[in-house]
């Protein structure tokens, strides 16, 4: 039978669920240790790291990060960024902490938005582009609140600024002449790319196979096991390449086709290593995971991994939401039991629960402890300097 007919593997749910949850490096307390260091290679394992403004609890780049370096600190990711220069901004399917290493797999996408700026950045005008890189060659990084002299537009978006110069940033910032090199908070300090990252010739860009089979290598490598869409997830332009090199490596027998319990049609793939390493049930772990983790983000995927089927309801209006403004789920072992509404209060130094939902399997007389303990070690980590 040639490699390509071969029958899928079977997989139910709970072997799937364990794959998906080693990869995401969520199946044990601190799989990257601790320190500065834990910040880049978690960064580099995951592949990306998304970049969310909402601020009722600790930002979800932090909260990421926490959740699988528990002495994990916000200055050890300011370092990875502006000092050791480990780890980038740029878009994936959001925008997202990326590996340095990787960068030469975005340099095609800058290079498009330099020849087809999109729609949004019609009314850069080539003026205020020039007068903010040339701002920043002489004086050196800065951010907008450094611009002082802008006379300020109408906006056409609801998200758009009225300064002209923010917009010209953010074209400078996707076409690659400008990264951020530092962040507080939200406030971005730009920096000449180059001059940043200490070079004197760029990398090389990859070519469109490469890109597509580095996309591939970081789903594997986070997921364990893929299916076309969790490859790329809100990047549909890229699946027929995709498609593609799944099939070549399905017929050299680098990728072996599973077939996941309840999954349809939906095909899935893994590599044989991993087929051959299903983690065994371990004592769960407890984790109060940010809605923006690379584990809850793909919402059809969860719903079919895990029979939970989370609601992002900050946009829903009050009377609608189910679960809460900010709801977290909550992972023990290897099930979604329950959700959880919190605020912080950063004046009293508390963290409020605004609504507990029970989800799944969840069972007050069983699981209220150990989540309620894990809350506690949250709570530190929202208050710490």
């Amino acid at each position: 039978m040639p490699p390509a007919s071969r029958p899928p593997v079977p997989l139910s749910k709970a072997e799937a669920r364990r794959i998906w949850l080693r990869a995401q490096r969520l199946d044990v307390a601190a799989p990257f240790g601790d320190g500065p260091d834990a910040t880049r290679a978690a960064v580099e394992h995951l592949g990306y790291v998304q970049i969310d403004t909402i601020n009722v609890i600790e930002r979800c780049h932090h909260h990421i990060l926490w959740s699988r370096i528990p002495g994990y600190r916000r200055a050890d990711l300011h370092r990875a960024q502006s000092v050791d220069k480990s780890v980038f901004e740029y878009w994936t399917h959001a925008l997202s902490y990326v590996p340095t290493r990787d960068i030469r797999f975005f340099l095609p996408e800058m290079k498009r938005h330099r020849e087809a700026p999109s729609r949004w950045f019609e009314r850069v005008s080539p003026a205020d582009l020039k007068k903010v890189l040339t701002l920043i060659r002489k004086e050196g990084p800065l951010s907008i609140r450094d611009i002082e002299d802008d006379v300020l537009v109408e906006k056409d978006h609801a998200w758009a600024s009225r300064k002209p110069s923010k917009r010209a940033l953010q074209m400078a910032f996707y076409t690659g002449a400008l990264t951020v090199s530092e962040r507080t908070g939200m406030l971005k300090t730009y920096e000449l790319t180059d001059r940043h990252f200490g070079w004197e010739r760029r990398p090389r860009p990859a070519s469109e196979r490469q890109v597509a089979a580095y996309m591939l290598d970081r789903a594997l490598r986070a997921q364990g096991l893929v299916s076309l869409d969790s490859v790329c997830h809100l990047s549909a332009g890229r699946k027929p390449a995709i498609r593609e090199l799944i099939a070549a490596r399905v017929r050299s027998r680098r990728l072996v086709p599973v077939a996941v319990e309840d999954a349809g049609k939906v095909g899935h793939w893994a590599e044989p290593e991993t087929l051959a390493t299903i983690p065994e049930a371990t004592a769960p772990v407890v984790h109060v995971l940010s809605p923006f983790d690379p584990l809850i983000i793909q919402r059809r995927r969860l719903a079919l991994f895990f029979d939970y089927e989370h609601r992002f309801e900050a946009y829903v209006p009050k009377e609608k939401r189910v679960l809460g403004y900010f709801a977290l789920p909550v992972l023990v072992g290897d099930r979604i039991v329950a959700a959880i509404d919190l605020k912080t209060d950063r004046a009293e130094g508390r963290l409020l629960t605004q609504q507990w939902s029970w989800v799944g399997e969840g069972e007050p007389s069983r699981h209220t402890q150990p989540i309620e303990d894990a809350l506690h070690r949250f709570e530190a980590f929202q208050l710490q300097g």
